[in-house]
């Protein structure tokens, strides 16, 4: 463990519970290294180093000053006070008792030792932001004198523009973000690359994807070269797909520098790795993945047929799985040309062609962005496009990474992208299949994507949205929705990122309270007065014991699905339900938000119904016409009991398809042995379905689903609204495809055309 005035310590000393000292990476590579993975040596510098660096040298209240002047819709204001804040960093001086700390551990790694030095921001390389790119790399460094250099380098790094405008536009608390470094044994890489534990673009668990270049791993994230892309079978570990690509040039070390060098004709279309190596890449994938309990994006680099592990972090684009388009209903398309593909869904916009990120300000909202790769440099004009194309990389280039998490269709990888489209020029980029088409494909605009204009429909069926994090309530708010039927308080608690008996007991209640209202407050005020039902916490035991100190509070379960969550655990310890009762009231009654209602999960019986009720009126909350108490129907006891559950006095449900299906079939839909079973349209989950509905509307309270499936299965909308469900919840990309569907289904039962 990490002590908070330490610093320096060795990767080797640190583990997950450390991210508040040493960042994200640090703290992942050094669990790593306790659980035995092929990782290199190294130390990390803490966040208490950069602190007491900050502070010796006076440099913190004029770093709050200079970013106190930007301006950050003018990127010239960004650039000059980036150039101020790094030259305040790079001419300061490395106290002593950090210089002799980092020369005894540079020491201990061998004389003159060739080390890599990177970032580890304490809040980057979260389940929620990538941070992909945003602090810079060094690689090749050698001597003490070097060494630091360097680090006060990665410090000031903190400052680079597009690290600036990232912090803003993700809201994170500009004076606040601190900065511990990687100091780690080099890698000489012949051949390194990426690999993700699910398929990035669709989200496929049962395979995971190894992408490779030759060389060191910088080309293959800046999206410079095409990397090879395999796919293996993640429980047999067949690779049954490869791509080989043509890799012209390479990074490589030259000394002490990094030089690129051309690759002879002959081996350009090489592949960059043998099978068995392969092989090898995704066992050690499935480990790591098995070791964090969440899907994992992980770099690798080998030397002299010798693999390394160097760097792990949760994919930040998991999810639901995203709504895809029937080819068959689109208009007569004219092929132009085929990449990779990066990022699903449909954009349609006309071609803004980049060939500098000097040129950002060309794009303007629902362009198209093509360029030869992107680099975080772009990241303004990514968020502002309907969709991006690059001519190099593949799903594990930056431009790939940062377009899953904006959700923004792309395609990487198409070759003569640039030459061979012309500004202006309207395109549709369908980021499923890899494909770019002549002008729109679409017979309606209701499929535009996320940053085009949808035409808005109205339904009698209500259409709300599933929510997570208050970043981007005013972005999903806009969307022709009613509401948000799923608000998931568990993002909004990782982000505290402190399990909350921890702060009962320390006595800090109100941290846990006032950071959670401000989060639903965030959400309440962008969709007012459209209703927001928060459902209240369901953590379960594995996942609320990777909050710091969470071991602590939290027994190990064999099987958490069905353990100590939901009802049941607000009745056996009501302090942490009575904190977030707290913050809905606070939200409610002192922010004058009355459109927040609240939802009961993973209630077991109809006892528990009744005393989960009874804390929430010891609490001074009660049902009324401007707050309702609705309960989660995931569990075959609420489908079989559901007349009695509604008698005790709810005002609707939510069906928790994810759950029920599970339960109702017997199977973990996590587990890739039997996860090909799990469908939410078995016979047996369509009849619980029904019976849940007309049940609903026997009694006059509302019925709604909020499950993954409906924003997946067009043909179970369609049946949902047939059986006269109130109201469907959707993942924000399904949105429109999913009114559309709806709309179409209302119309045909008006004219007769389906039954009622």
């Amino acid at each position: 463990m990490v002590k908070p005035t330490d610093l320096v310590v060795w990767l080797s000393d640190v583990d997950k519970e450390d991210v508040p000292y040493v960042g994200g990476k640090s703290a992942n590579l050094g669990e790593m290294i306790q659980a035995k993975f092929p990782v290199p040596p190294g130390f990390t510098t803490t966040s208490y180093a950069y602190q007491k660096f900050l502070l010796e040298n006076n440099l913190d209240i004029k770093i709050k000053h200079l970013l106190n002047t930007i301006n950050y819709d003018d990127p010239n204001s960004i650039n000059e006070a980036s150039k101020h804040l790094k030259k305040l960093v790079r001419t300061a001086v490395v106290p002593n008792a950090i210089v002799e700390k980092v020369f005894a551990f540079y020491r201990h790694l061998g004389a003159n030792a060739l080390v890599a030095i990177r970032s580890s921001a304490t809040s980057e390389d979260s389940k929620d932001a990538s941070f992909a790119g945003q602090q810079e790399t060094y690689l090749n460094i050698r001597g003490e004198s070097s060494v630091i250099e360097h680090i006060k380098m990665g410090w000031a790094s903190l400052f680079e523009p597009r690290a600036i405008y990232y912090r803003h536009s993700n809201k994170l608390d500009r004076g606040k973000v601190g900065i511990a470094l990687v100091v780690q044994k080099m890698v000489e890489s012949d051949a390194s690359g990426i690999m993700f534990t699910i398929d990035p673009v669709t989200n496929d668990k049962t395979k995971i994807v190894v992408e490779a270049i030759f060389g060191l791993g910088e080309y293959i994230v800046q999206g410079r070269e095409t990397p090879d892309h395999y796919e293996v079978d993640k429980k047999t570990l067949t690779v049954f797909q490869k791509r080989i690509s043509q890799q012209k040039v390479a990074l490589v070390k030259s000394n002490v520098e990094n030089k690129e060098v051309k690759i002879s004709f002959l081996r350009q279309r090489q592949q960059k790795i043998k099978d068995h190596q392969i092989v090898v890449l995704a066992k050690l994938a499935r480990d790591i993945e098995k070791h964090y309990y969440f899907p994992q994006d992980i770099e690798w680099a080998m030397e002299n047929n010798r693999i390394f592990i160097v760097q792990t972090r949760p994919i930040t684009t998991t999810g639901e799985k995203k709504e895809e388009l029937e080819l068959d209903k689109l208009v007569k398309k004219v092929e132009l040309l085929r990449g990779d593909p990066a990022s699903p869904g449909i954009g349609i916009g006309p071609v803004k062609i980049l060939k500098s990120p000097k040129e950002i300000s060309k794009v303007q909202l629902g362009d198209i962005l093509v360029a030869p790769y992107t680099n975080p440099d772009y990241v303004p004009a990514m968020k502002k496009a309907a969709a991006i194309i690059t001519e190099r990389g593949g799903r594990t280039s930056h431009a790939a990474i940062v377009s899953r998490e904006f959700g923004i269709p792309a395609v990487v990888g198409t070759e003569g992208a640039t030459t061979k489209l012309r500004d202006s020029m309207v395109v549709s980029v369908d980021g499923r299949e890899g494909v770019i088409y002549k002008g729109s494909v679409l017979t309606h605009p209701i499929h535009k994507s996320k940053n085009t204009q949808a035409l808005h429909v109205k339904t009698a069926t209500k259409l709300y949205v599933n929510l997570a994090e208050p970043e981007i309530a005013d972005k999903t708010a806009s969307l022709n929705v009613d509401g948000v039927g799923l608000l998931r308080a568990e993002f909004m608690i990782a982000q505290i990122g402190t399990h909350p008996r921890k702060l009962i007991k320390d006595g800090k209640s109100a941290v846990f309270t006032n950071r959670l209202a401000e989060g639903l407050e965030s959400i309440c005020r962008a969709f007012y007065p459209r209703p927001v039902i928060y459902r209240a916490t369901d953590f379960k035991t594995n996942e609320y014991s990777h909050l710091k100190g969470g071991k602590e509070f939290e027994p190990v379960e064999p099987n958490p699905m069905l353990g100590y969550r939901g009802a049941f655990r607000y009745i056996s310890d009501p302090r942490v339900f009575n904190l977030e009762l707290d913050a809905i009231k606070k939200v409610r009654e002192k922010m004058g938000l009355n459109n927040l209602h609240m939802m009961v999960p993973f209630v077991r019986t109809v006892d528990e119904l009744v005393k989960v009720k009874k804390l929430i009126s010891e609490r001074g909350i009660r049902r009324s016409a401007t707050f309702r108490l609705y309960m989660m129907v995931e569990i075959p006891s609420n489908v079989i009991l559901l007349d009695e559950f509604i008698k005790v006095g709810i005002d609707g449900v939510s069906i928790g398809s994810n759950d029920l299906t599970m339960l109702l079939l017997g199977l973990d839909r996590d587990n890739e042995s039997v996860a090909i079973e799990f469908d939410e349209r078995n016979e047996a989950v369509l009849w619980a379905l029904e019976k849940i509905i007309k049940t609903c509307n026997r009694h006059g309270i509302s019925s709604s689903i909020c499950g993954q499936a409906p924003s997946v299965y067009p043909d179970l909308v369609e049946k949902l609204v047939e059986w006269g469900i109130s109201g469907i919840s959707v993942s924000p990309d399904a949105v429109d495809a999913t009114r559309n569907n709806i709309y179409k289904v209302e119309v045909e039962m008006l004219k007769g055309l389906r039954k009622k």
